[in-house]
């Protein structure tokens, strides 16, 4: 086995670690060893091969479809690329401006350059004669960690 396996307080498997930080696991107090290797210790402590936390962690959050919306998160799933233009993108343009109405979603923001983001200014991209190099997405959770 390559790590130790984590389980919830609940025995529902989280994920695996390394042996040196189960043992920091182990130091903290943090969790309880499950199954270990026999005859093998390091330390005062067995070798874990199972460890299992001592509160229940809340994990509903991994499974939620969409992360929220930041900022940050539609510069990262642009990949810092101006949708109107392609160039370095440090700023986020609502296709429906927020005076109008917009709001701050997925769906309604692109990253853009300052200089097109300017001259867009208070109109949608069709309004200002702009158009998007792609089309706005939810990203998964997984695709922003890439």
């Amino acid at each position: 086995m390559s790590g130790v396996l984590v389980l919830n307080a609940d025995n529902t498997a989280l994920h695996t670690v390394s042996v040196k930080h189960a043992i920091g696991m182990l130091v903290r107090e943090v969790a309880i060893v499950e199954q270990a290797r026999e005859g093998a210790v390091i330390g005062p402590y067995p070798w874990p091969l199972v460890l299992r936390l001592v509160r229940y962690v809340k994990t509903a959050f991994l499974y939620s479809r969409a992360p929220g919306w930041t900022k940050r998160g539609v510069l990262r799933r642009d990949r810092h690329r101006c949708a109107y233009c392609g160039a370095h993108a440090s700023t986020v343009d609502h296709l429906q401006p927020v005076s109008r109405g917009g709001q701050n979603t997925w769906l309604n923001t692109v990253a853009a350059c300052g200089p097109c983001n300017a001259r867009k200014a208070n109109r949608t991209p069709r309004e200002a004669g702009m158009s998007l190099a792609w089309k706005a997405t939810v990203p998964t959770r997984a695709s922003l960690v890439r």
